[in-house]
Formats: structure tokens, sequence, C-alpha cells
């Protein structure tokens, strides 16, 4: 269990411990106007405390007031995820639409009683996480009337570790270094790292289908998962712990995914690993993207199964690696408990000069079992630092507008599909943002039938209208990525942003059996209404 209680920044990702100084929002700022050529102040930070919102339109029995709260900086601190767009709205000390009550329960049975209250009352029902969802997944919906907001932060413990199956009994709301802190005396980890890794939950990252940053093999929080308990309005769904079953459609893939709208997730069962000891990274070289494309393909067909294997395009390897020139970067890295990994990454990188790659003996590093750094140094060490230095705040009111989508399709139709969000995306930013603007792509994940490409673009906004200049990009962004045949999330999950292209994705037929069986658990539908369907 986590021992300290860490505030929650509700400015900027994670706690207010990671807010930046405001030395280094001017500073920030400073950059920013270089780029641009348009110099901004960094607005100040309001008072938690000056900002007012509606008051609470229900009220809490006496007998729950224990653990759910209307007071209003606990409902502030639940308004909004971790949208970059949500974040600046808070900066600016807009609450439009915060929950009427904060529920914090310390057992199942307050939880239990939370929800039996909630639901009988006809309150919408909000399951919270870490409150780091990017796509609206834990919003009030507009046109609701009352709304409770569940978080799981008092049920953050380890309750059991079978070392012999390497599996751990869970409580959904432990935070990722917590959970790796539990299991690091024992010699084993989860090995599931997405990008909100310190501050997101267990719970929220099997109720979103979460993507580790790991590249190939067990990356989704679906590899992990042994068996999930969850509460539902109409009570308890709790499936069998087993390594694999092959008795019909999966209770428990019915749950992951299912973003709160079938009940909140309590407890699950989660494979481990052996804590790796043997590392070895390579940042490899390409003329071109698509030369880099074709050699990550080879390599994951091979079946290596690097830990790491991210192609960047030119843009992104300038900007977040300091690659000179129109190069592309790949990087690359494997990782074991048992075997060393030197044989694996020479293998990795044959393929990849084949390919037309190019990289220096001396800059594969091999670490076999000793504790020797490996990807720390040069482009790969640049990337890395870049990439987990991540601050959704930083950049909060400057006059920047940037942000991602990640999408999946397969090889064969790769190509294709690049130009294709390319071109869409080239005309809507210039026409929205202004030449200036910049799109870039990498590959999060690979699988052997298809890559996991990651955009992301930026330009200079026009200050107040930052959201309605983002919707535009954004709605031809979602469009773009399914009309091409792609998916329109790959592990940001859907919540009410991507709604729109996963109404078109889906099949008809599913999402009428998915609401029969939210109709089985969640009769009035109060569960995270908006989300993935309408009840």
């Amino acid at each position: 269990m986590s021992q300290v209680q860490r505030k929650r920044s509700f400015w900027t990702w994670g706690h207010s411990s990671d807010e930046p100084t405001e030395a280094e929002r001017r500073k920030v700022a400073e950059s920013i106007a270089r780029r641009t050529g348009v110099a901004v102040e960094p607005p100040p930070v309001p008072d938690l405390g000056d900002i007012e919102i509606r008051k609470p339109r229900l009220k809490v029995p006496e007998a729950l007031r224990g653990w759910v709260s209307t007071e209003s900086e606990d409902r502030l601190l639940h308004t909004y995820g971790g949208h970059s767009l949500e974040l600046l709205a808070a900066l600016r000390g807009r609450f439009d639409n915060p929950p009427d009550a904060v529920a914090h329960p310390r057992t199942e049975e307050e939880l239990e009683r939370t929800l039996e209250w909630a639901a009988g009352a006809g309150h919408v029902v909000i399951p919270y996480g870490g409150g780091t969802s990017v796509v609206w997944g834990l919003n009030v919906p507009e046109d609701t009337e009352t709304a409770v907001t569940v978080d799981l932060d008092c049920l953050n413990a380890v309750l059991e570790i079978d070392r012999t199956s390497r599996a751990a009994r869970v409580q959904a709301g432990i935070l990722g270094p917590d959970l790796e802190n539990a299991l690091r005396p024992e010699g084993l980890t989860l090995r599931h790292f997405p990008q909100s890794f310190p501050w997101s939950t267990v719970g929220g990252w099997v109720a979103t289908r979460s993507g580790g940053h790991y590249a190939t093999n067990h990356t989704h929080i679906d590899d992990f998962v042994e068996s999930i308990r969850m509460l539902t309005p109409r009570g308890w769904w709790e499936s069998r712990r087993l390594p694999g079953s092959g008795a019909g459609p999966s209770p428990d893939r019915l749950v992951i995914g299912s973003e709160g709208t079938l009940g909140i997730i309590s407890e699950c069962w989660l494979r481990l690993q052996k804590r790796p000891t043997f590392r070895a990274s390579a940042g490899i070289l390409f003329p071109d993207w698509q030369t880099g494309a074709e050699a990550v393909r080879q390599i994951v067909q091979a079946k290596l199964w690097p830990a790491n294997l991210r192609l960047l395009d030119p843009e992104e390897a300038g900007r977040a690696a300091g690659v000179e020139g129109s190069l592309a970067l790949l990087v690359t890295g494997f990782e074991s408990a048992d075997v060393p990994q030197g044989s694996n990454i020479r293998a990795a990188v044959a393929i990849a000069r084949e390919c037309g790659g190019s990289i220096e003996d001396e800059a594969i590093r091999i670490d076999d079992g000793t504790g020797k750094a490996t990807g720390r140094g040069g482009a790969v060490g640049a990337w890395r630092n870049a990439f987990i230095g991540v601050n959704a705040g930083a950049t909060n009111g400057l006059g920047l507008l940037s942000d991602t989508f990640e999408t999946a399709i397969t090889w064969d139709r790769f190509a294709e599909f690049d130009g294709y969000v390319r071109g869409r995306m080239t005309d809507v930013l210039n026409r929205v943002l202004g030449k200036g603007a910049s799109l870039s792509c990498r590959f999060t994940h690979v699988y052997p039938d298809g890559p996991a490409p990651y955009y992301s673009f930026a330009g200079t906004a026009r200050l107040g209208g930052e959201f309605e200049q983002w919707q535009e990009i954004k709605a031809v962004a979602n469009e773009a990525v399914v009309a091409a045949g792609g998916t329109v999330t790959h592990h940001h999950a859907v919540g009410r942003m991507h709604r729109p292209g996963y109404d078109i994705q889906r099949p008809d037929l599913f999402a009428e059996a998915y609401r029969g069986a939210k109709r089985a658990v969640d009769p009035r539908g109060v569960m995270n209404p908006g989300v993935l369907i309408d009840p």
C-alpha cells in the first residue's frame, strides 16, 4: 500500500510535486517564442480556494459521509483528465461541470454501499482511476443531472503474491510505482509501463486496455490479466483465476477496455515476470522513413521480440533525439532475466543493415548482467530523456497547440495509409495553424502483421481559440485514420473523444450485443454513460 498520500495537480499531469516551476515555465515560453516568433507570458496558476464552482446537486447520506465528499477542492481535482485542453481550462480556472460528489471507499464494503446508493438514486457513476485519461473518459457528461466520481485511491494494496505461478492479486487503486516497489523485493515485475505510469492505476490500465511502452510481445494489459473482480450495479462480477481457458467467450475480455461502462474494477490477478538483468540497445539510422519501416517489419517478423523497436521519422528524430538531416532513427533494445541478449541484438542489427540501416559496432551497447548502462547515450539516450520527461503542463497557455493520435494498420496497407493520413493532416494543419505547423510520426508498438503509428502535431494557436482549432484538427485525424482502414485508437482508449470514429469502426451488431450486456449489469444506465455506447 502507498504510505504517502500525494496530492494531485489540477493543471498538469501527476502530482503537485511534478508541476513545473515558474522559472521552468518561463524558460519554455522563451523557447516557444524563439520557434514561433510570438512571445506569451505564462499565465498565473490560480489558487484552488479562489475558484468558484456550482454547489452539489445531491445530498450525501449521513452514513456515507466518512468517505464521500462534496468539498469543492475534491470535486475540482476530479473534474478533468489529462488532455492538454482540459489542463488549459483548469489553468484558466474554468470548471464548468464538476462531479457533485467524490467517493473514496476504503473497503469493498464501502464501495458496495457507495454504488448501491448512487445507482439506486439514479446518479451517474464515473470511475476515476489515476485521472490521466486523454480522451474525455472520466468527465461528467454535460446533460447529466447528478454525478458521483469514484476514486479507489484508498484501495491501493498488493494483497497476495503467488511466487510459484508468478502472479499477484492487486487492488485497482494502486499506482504504477507503488506496485513495482511492492514487487521489487520479490525480484518480480509486472513490466507494464505506459507513459502515464507514475500517476495511473492498475484499474485504469485494465479498464482502458492500456498499452505499455514495450514495443513487441507482451505489452498490452490484456496479456497480463489472469482474472478480474468488478462491482456492477447488479452485484459482483468475478472470473475464475486461470492461466488460460477455452470455455466460451472470456468474461475478462469483456471487462478489459470497458472504460467504466459496466462497473468498477476492484482488484485483479496479474501475471508477473522476473526482473531483467541482461540488456542490449542500439540506435540505427536509415536514409528515410520508408526504409526504416521495412527494416522494422523484417525484424518483428523474425520474432526476436525486442523490448523496444521504435522507429522515429526524420521530423521526430530531429526534435526528440537530435538527429540531423533527413534520417530516420530506429531505437531498439532487448532485455531478459535469464538469457544474455548480445546475440539477439546483433541479429536485429544485421537485418537492419541488410535493409539499408547504419550503425557502428561500438555503438551497440550490451549488458551481460553486470549492471552496465544501456540506452543512455547518444540519440537513443536523448530520445529516452524526451520520452520520459514529458510534462503536459509546461506549455499550457503559451500559444502552442500540440497533440497526438495513434492507430494501427497492417503492413500491406501501411505505406498508402501513412501517405493518406499525412496528406489530410498537412492540409488541415496548414489551414488551421498556418504553414509553420509540424507533423511527425513514430512507431510505438509493432506486431508481425503491422505497426502502430503514433502521430504528433504542433503549431501556433490563437489564444482563447485553442479548443475550436484543436476540434477542427482532431475531427480530421479521427476521420482520416478510420477512413483509411486503421483503428481510431491503439492504446489511448475510446472515451467520449473517439466515439464518432468508434461508432464507424465497431460492428453495429456488436454495439447491440454490448448494450444487452450493459442492461444486464447496469439496468439504469448510470455507469459512465456516453462512453463506447449510449445506454
